[in-house]
């Protein structure tokens, strides 16, 4: 039911409705360009050889438009020449080879043109494997409580988004340099002509320009500000068709509530963008009426010139062409520039994210090396004073911790719900630092140790084990994936954890894909899936093995089965056990009890009876309801 309870406490709280970042100032516009060089770099690093062919192709796509107008005020020139020519003297055949030449170039257009479509779309997908790829080694990077933070999830939902869309910005800034080359080469006949037409272009062209600005800006501060909102439908959206939840949604009749809030939603979305798009069509259309008028001025003016005979039938058509070309070429520029822009500050988003760093880090990184972790562990792990609060919490999830886990020991802990027990062994495991205190390793700060080589001698399943939808071998190396073609290993470790009779009635056995989100994938009982996720824990072969809950979903002879061979995997390893039933934990040498992440208790199963403190009240209380 947790993701149930997450669910109400969103959509039960009263927090006002975003009305998205503030609208950012010219020079914050500007600023946001700064972003671009790193993009093109990141594009660069993504494939040289194909970046290089990309801009040769678009270089030489650049200069064809202004050839096509020469070769066709030369073919218009040599038509009225010949025209006035009597007849018996007219010859065609130079005017066929100008038209030769145009028909070379169009086909010379066209196939450069398919090339750089071809080389975008190459590029593209290179570039967003590899951004996806590098979001997912950063996020690996990160520590656990940034994962338990929205503010971070708002920039790893905008970062995720960035990744495919940003393949558009990259066509889009190669577009825009290959169009400004255009620009230029047809510039240079606009300014032998005369200077001012390019005057009265900048004037029909640029207020359209600093509109589309202005209602880009709108948009992307409407999209920013409502991330949280829009994870939310997108939590919503799954909620109410997910195999997941589909039992719990049915039998409490959630169905008509998920889909009310997601209209309410998705409405007051609908009404905010919807606003914004009609402002926007409005002033659009006025921008595109006086950018018309400039160039039918413009063009009235080229007329007007080739009547009163300054300039010829093919000047006349090489200038009007070219004022209309660079009238639309200037309107893409400015326009994409305004999506560039507007790219550049989502890159701002994208880049925010790999901006973040973890604090759990080796030490090495900081200037001393770390320690090498002790093969095989000596004196074992103590807690000298620890305290822990997660961020942005006013209470602390642990604090005044002091006692210590022996080499070889097998250690219990007890205690209520939310009393701290998972936390304790995050912060063994080194996924949280202490907030105060600290914990030692053979006499050693965890902190002087590589996170990473800690991490590897130490086995945890949690009691949210992950279902991952993978082939049930797979899903067993889970556990050390790097022996995921070691079959003997993994066999190895299902019989151990009595998977392997899980395994055994599955139709592909060990290439069976577990889990219903893919074709021909097969589902398993609560049961079944602890089942494997214990072999993951015998799979990991490590020098501290924890065990949170690890028998809440089997059966009372499967979970004495389970612990009968976890007492003997565990033999001179060190051990923690997480569980409320006491006919489990009795077997640990000492047992610990937490209530509200302050140390009450630890001892012996019959030390703690005798004493007649807390562990022996509850375990009399369990005690009764077997009587």
């Amino acid at each position: 039911m947790s993701w149930f309870s997450s669910l109400f406490n969103a959509v039960s709280a009263k927090r006002p409705r975003p009305e998205g970042k503030p609208a950012l100032t010219v020079r914050e516009r500007f600023s946001a360009l700064k972003n671009l060089p790193e993009f093109l770099r990141l594009i660069w690093q993504t494939s040289p050889a194909l970046t290089l062919g990309n801009v040769a192709l678009r270089l030489l796509r650049a200069a064809l438009p202004v050839a096509m107008l020469y070769v066709g005020q030369l073919i218009l020139d040599a038509v009225v020449q010949l025209s006035q020519q009597p007849v018996p003297e007219r010859v065609l055949a130079p005017v066929l080879t100008l038209v030769a030449l145009e028909f070379g170039l169009a086909i010379l257009s066209d196939a450069l043109g398919r090339g750089v479509a071809l080389l975008d779309s190459l590029l593209g997908d290179l570039f967003a494997n590899q951004t996806s790829v590098r979001l997912m080694q950063h996020a690996a990077e990160l520590d656990l409580d940034q994962f338990e933070d929205s503010a971070f999830y708002d920039k790893l939902e905008r970062a995720r988004r960035q990744t495919l869309s940003r393949t558009v910005l990259m066509a889009q800034v190669l577009s825009q340099a290959q169009d400004i080359i255009t620009m230029g080469f047809l510039a240079v006949g606009l300014v032998a002509f005369n200077p001012w037409l390019l005057g009265l272009l900048l004037l029909a062209v640029v207020p359209a320009f600093l509109g589309e600005s202005h209602f880009n800006e709108r948009s992307y501060s409407l999209v920013h500000g409502w991330t949280p909102e829009r994870r939310e439908l997108d939590y919503l959206r799954q909620t109410g068709a997910s195999d997941e939840t589909a039992k719990e949604v049915k039998i409490f009749g959630l169905s008509s509530f998920l889909i009310d809030r997601f209209k309410l939603l998705s409405d007051e979305f609908y009404q905010k963008n919807k606003d914004l798009v009609i402002r926007r069509a409005g002033w659009g259309a006025f921008f595109a009426a006086v950018g018309a008028a400039g160039y039918y001025a413009a063009y009235v003016y080229i007329i007007s010139q080739a009547v009163y005979g300054r300039v010829s039938i093919g000047q006349l058509t090489f200038l009007a062409g070219s004022f209309a070309r660079m009238r639309g070429l200037l309107e893409g520029i400015l326009s994409r520039f305004s999506t560039v822009a507007e790219g550049a500050l989502y890159l701002q988003d994208f880049f925010d994210f790999f901006h973040l760093k973890p604090r759990i880090v080796r030490q090495e990184l900081t200037g001393e090396r770390p320690i090498p972790f002790p093969r095989p562990i000596r004196q074992g792990f103590q807690f000298e004073n620890v305290g822990f609060k997660y961020r942005n919490a006013e209470k602390w999830a642990l604090r005044n911790l002091n006692f210590t886990l022996q080499a070889g020991e097998k250690l219990a802990l007890v205690g209520e719900n939310g009393a701290g027990k998972t936390t304790l062994v995050k912060l063994l495991a080194r996924l949280y630092d202490p907030t105060e205190g600290r914990i030692l390793l053979d006499g050693y700060d965890l902190r002087e140790y590589d996170p990473a080589e800690l991490r590897q001698e130490i086995g945890v399943i949690f009691q949210d084990f992950v279902r991952f939808q993978l082939p049930a071998g797979q899903n067993l190396a889970v556990g050390r994936i790097e022996e995921k073609d070691n079959r003997p290993r993994i066999e190895q470790a299902a019989s151990l954890s009595l998977a392997d009779s899980v395994i055994a009635k599955l139709p592909g056995g060990y290439e069976q894909m577990i889990g219903r989100r893919f074709n021909g994938g097969v589902d398993l009982s609560g049961g079944e899936w602890q089942k494997i996720a214990l072999g993951r824990a015998y799979m990991r072969d490590a020098q501290l093995l924890i065990l949170d809950e690890p028998t809440a979903a089997l059966d009372a002879r499967a979970e004495y089965e389970v612990f009968q061979r976890f007492k003997d995997l565990t033999q001179g390893k060190t051990a923690i056990l997480i569980s409320h039933r006491f006919s489990t934990v009795r077997m640990a040498d000492r047992i610990l009890v937490i209530e509200h992440g302050q140390f009450v208790e630890i001892g012996s199963h019959e030390e703690l009876l005798a004493r007649g403190g807390r562990y022996a009240e509850l375990f009399q209380l369990q005690a009764a309801g077997y009587r």
